[in-house]
């Protein structure tokens, strides 16, 4: 085990905890392999017969599982992945990590996906992250391996705004052409910097 998974596994039953009071349905597990792409391998007719997926493992990956029933108790989606990341981070590290988003959106449209970066003492977010980072939708560092209160918020404040953006992102990709949809007339990313 690397020293970033041993720091991800320090707070992850925490983080688990945490994440039910944003919804009872949130679950955070580590080193899940999600899929990023599906390669069709053969059709038989119009029907696709054969395929791969290709998975890439992720530091964090928030799920939500589907009401339960007797149909649906394995249902689940995925909703945020963090990549998670000691002290610092090259400029190799924000292509890659921004590049696993991309392909991982692919797959799953709603999903929402950050870095951060423990350890970091004094310095704040590297310009590369900002520079290369274009895929992620939010970046945090903790001034050590364990956070702060105040850091510890802002990660859980940041869960639940990306958890109701993935909501969103879903309702509006996935149910545009109902008669019973939702109507939206505005939407804007905000960016807030601290």
């Amino acid at each position: 085990m690397t020293k970033e998974q041993e720091w991800i596994q320090s707070f992850m039953q925490n983080l688990d905890r945490e994440v039910k009071g944003i919804s009872p349905k949130l679950f955070a597990v580590s080193n899940y392999k999600l899929p990023y792409t599906y390669e069709i391998a053969q059709y038989k007719n119009e029907e696709i017969e054969d395929w791969n997926d290709l998975k890439y493992e992720t530091d964090i990956l928030i799920y939500e599982q589907s009401e339960q029933s007797e149909e649906s108790k394995e249902n689940w989606k995925p909703r945020i992945i963090i990549e998670g990341k000691l002290r610092k981070i090259t400029t190799h590290d924000a292509i890659t990590y921004s590049q696993k988003a991309e392909t991982h959106k692919n797959v799953h449209p709603y999903l929402r996906y950050g870095i951060l970066i423990g350890n970091r003492i004094h310095y704040p977010l590297p310009g590369r992250l900002f520079r290369h980072g274009q895929n992620f939708d939010f970046m945090l560092s903790w001034t050590d391996v364990k956070p702060h209160p105040e850091e510890w918020k802002n990660l859980m404040k940041i869960i639940d705004l990306e958890y109701q953006a993935s909501l969103d992102t879903e309702e509006f990709l996935f149910n545009s052409r109902k008669p019973d949809r939702k109507h939206y007339t505005t939407m804007h990313k905000q960016l807030i910097l601290k």
